[in-house]
C-alpha cells in the first residue's frame, strides 16, 4: 500500500468516525428533550425487547451551566442544573448512555436503553423513533417560540428638545 492510499484510508476512516459521532450526539440529545410518555410508548411496543443490565443504575446529580456574554463573548458559570445519567449494556454488548435534564430516574433509563439500541442496529431505529421525536420537539419549540412572540414589548426613548 502506497501511502498516498494509506492517508486516504485513514482520512475517510476519520469522516466515517466523525459522522457517526455526529450522528450519535443528534440522536441522543434528541432521546435527551423527547417526553417520557414518547418514549415509553415506543419502549412498549418493541416486539424484542433487549435484555440489558445496568452499569450504572439511573442516578440524580447536579452539573454547571455555562454561558457566554452576549453569545459569543467570554464564558461564565450561569448556575446549577438537576441531570439524571444512566448507562446500561444490552444483551449483545452494546452499550447505551442516558443523560437528562431534570430528576427523571426511568426517562435517563430510556436514553440510555435506545442509545445502545441505536448503537447495536446501526441506527436502524433512526428513522421510526429519532426523527419523529426530533419533528414532536421542533413543533413544540415553535409552539412556545410563537407565545412567547405574543408578549413582546417594544419599548421605545423619546427625544425631548429644548
Amino acid at each position: 500500500m502506497t501511502h498516498a492510499q494509506a492517508f486516504s484510508q485513514n482520512s475517510s476512516q476519520t469522516t466515517d468516525s466523525t459522522s457517526e459521532v455526529a450522528n450519535r450526539q443528534h440522536w441522543m440529545s434528541v432521546l435527551a428533550r423527547a417526553d417520557l410518555s414518547d418514549l415509553e410508548t415506543y419502549w412498549q411496543s418493541l416486539p424484542n425487547r433487549p435484555t440489558f443490565r445496568h452499569l450504572r443504575k439511573p442516578e440524580i446529580g447536579m452539573a454547571m451551566v455555562r454561558g457566554r456574554t452576549g453569545g459569543t463573548g467570554s464564558p461564565f458559570n450561569l448556575g446549577e442544573i438537576t441531570l439524571t445519567r444512566c448507562v446500561v449494556e444490552l444483551g449483545g454488548g452494546a452499550q447505551g448512555f442516558g443523560y437528562v435534564t431534570g430528576r427523571s430516574r426511568r426517562h435517563a433509563e430510556l436514553a440510555a436503553l435506545f442509545d445502545g439500541l441505536m448503537c447495536e442496529n446501526s441506527g436502524k431505529h433512526g428513522p421510526v423513533l429519532i426523527q419523529p421525536l426530533h419533528e414532536q420537539w421542533l413543533a413544540r419549540r415553535e409552539e412556545v417560540s410563537r407565545k412567547a412572540a405574543t408578549t413582546k414589548v417594544n419599548f421605545m426613548t423619546m427625544v425631548r428638545e429644548s
